[in-house]
C-alpha cells in the first residue's frame, strides 16, 4: 500500500514538474524535479563553475607582463570577474545538493571536466586579445540564453554573469584593434593569436548536434535553449563583420554565406582534437590541474581560519564553509507545497530577470563602431 501510494505522489509530482516546463515556469530548489534533471544540471553547472575557475590561470599568467599599468589592472579586474563567476555557480549547484567540497574534489581529482578551450596555451599577449573577443565572445552567445534556464539559481546567475562577459568581449577586441593599428610585427601577433583561438572557440559549442547525447534532453527541459549547431552558427554570424572592423582574416578559406541555405558554410572540424583535449591529453591539461591542485592546498588556512571565525560569531562547533552549505534544500521540502509564500515570492522577484534575459537574447551583441 506504501508502495503504491509513493509511486501515486511521484505520478502527480511529474505531471505538475512537466506542466512548469511546458509553461515556462521555473523549477525552485524545493520544488520536485526528477531525479536525470538534477543529476544533468549538477553536471552542466559544475563543469561551468569549474572552468570559470580554470579559465582564471591563462589570463592570471599575464597580469604581470601586461604592456602597461591600465592593462595590468584591466586584466586583474577580468580575472577576479571570473572568480566571482565561479562563486556565482558553485552556489547555484549546491542548491541541489551536492557540496562544495565534492565538486573541488572531482575538479582537482581529474573526475570532473571543464571547458576544453583552457588547455591551450597564450604565448603572448595578443593571446589576451583573442581570448576576450573569440573565447568570451562564444560565451556570450553559449549563456545568454542560459539567462532563461529553466532552473531558476542556474538562470538567475547567469543574468550578471552575461552582464560582465560582455565587457570582457569589448576588452579583448579592443587589444586587438590597438595591435591591428601598430606595427607589422603587432599585426603578424594578432593575426597568429586568431588564427590559433578560431577553431578552439568553434567547439566551445560542443560536439555536432548528432553527436551529442546530451543536447536534446536538455533542450526538451529547457535547460538550454539553442542546440550546439545553431549557436555555432551565431557565433560565426557575429565575428564575421567584427573580423573585418579589426583587418584580421579568419582563418578557413572555406567559409561564406549560403544564403538559399540560410546558413554559413564552413570547413570541417578538427573533433579528433576536440576529443583528445576533452580527455586531458591537450597542450596545457596536467599544468592546469597541478596548479589548482596546489592552489586548493596552499588555500587551506584560509579557509580553516574562515570556518573558526564564522563559529566563533555564532557560537556553533567550527566546521568548513562547504560542511555549513552542504544541506540539501530539497529536503526541506519534496514539493512545492512547503513553502508555498516564498516560492511565490521567487518566481514574483524572478520575473524581471526573465524580462531582462529575454530582451537581451533578442539582440545579438553590435560589433563596435568602424574606428575608420
Amino acid at each position: 500500500m506504501t508502495t503504491m501510494i509513493r509511486e501515486t505522489a511521484e505520478v502527480d509530482e511529474q505531471i505538475f514538474f512537466d506542466a512548469l516546463i511546458d509553461a515556462d515556469e521555473r523549477i525552485e530548489p524545493r520544488d520536485w524535479m526528477p531525479e536525470a534533471y538534477r543529476r544533468t544540471l549538477v553536471r552542466q553547472i559544475s563543469q561551468h563553475a569549474h572552468s570559470e575557475i580554470i579559465g582564471m590561470q591563462p589570463e592570471g599568467d599575464w597580469i604581470t607582463r601586461a604592456p602597461s599599468l591600465k592593462r595590468k589592472a584591466i586584466l586583474m579586474a577580468k580575472v577576479q570577474d571570473e572568480a566571482g563567476h565561479g562563486l556565482y555557480l558553485y552556489s547555484a549547484a549546491q542548491t541541489l545538493g551536492i557540496g562544495r567540497d565534492e565538486m573541488t574534489r572531482q575538479l582537482i581529482a581529474g573526475e570532473a571536466k571543464y571547458s576544453s578551450i583552457f588547455n591551450y596555451p597564450t604565448p603572448t599577449w595578443a593571446d589576451m586579445g583573442a581570448i576576450g573577443w573569440l573565447v568570451d565572445g562564444a560565451a556570450i552567445c553559449n549563456q545568454v540564453p542560459l539567462c532563461r534556464c529553466s532552473y531558476g539559481p542556474y538562470g538567475r546567475a547567469m543574468v550578471r554573469v552575461c552582464k560582465e562577459e560582455s565587457f570582457h568581449q569589448r576588452q579583448g577586441f579592443e587589444i586587438l584593434l590597438t595591435l591591428m593599428r601598430g606595427s607589422a610585427a603587432q599585426r603578424e601577433m594578432a593575426q597568429d593569436a586568431v588564427d590559433r583561438w578560431y577553431w578552439p572557440s568553434l567547439m566551445m559549442f560542443g560536439p555536432p548536434d548528432d553527436a551529442s547525447p546530451n543536447s536534446a534532453r536538455s533542450m526538451a527541459w529547457k535547460i538550454k535553449r539553442f542546440s550546439n549547431d545553431d549557436l555555432r552558427q551565431r557565433f560565426i554570424g557575429m565575428i564575421v563583420p567584427q573580423a573585418e572592423i579589426l583587418g584580421v582574416t579568419l582563418p578557413d578559406p572555406a567559409l561564406e554565406w549560403d544564403a538559399a541555405a540560410g546558413r554559413w558554410q564552413m570547413s570541417p572540424i578538427d573533433w579528433d582534437e576536440f576529443h583528445e583535449v576533452l580527455a586531458g591529453r591537450g597542450q596545457m591539461n596536467a599544468e592546469r590541474l597541478r596548479r589548482r591542485r596546489e592552489a586548493h592546498e596552499e588555500g587551506a588556512w584560509v579557509r580553516e581560519a574562515a570556518a573558526a571565525y564564522a563559529a566563533s560569531r555564532t557560537g556553533a562547533p567550527s566546521r568548513s564553509s562547504s560542511e555549513a552549505r552542504s544541506a540539501d534544500p530539497r529536503s526541506l521540502s519534496g514539493a512545492r507545497s512547503a513553502d508555498p509564500r516564498s516560492l511565490s515570492e521567487a518566481r514574483s522577484a524572478d520575473s524581471r530577470s526573465l524580462s531582462e534575459a529575454r530582451s537581451a537574447e533578442t539582440k545579438r551583441p553590435d560589433p563596435p563602431e568602424d574606428p575608420r
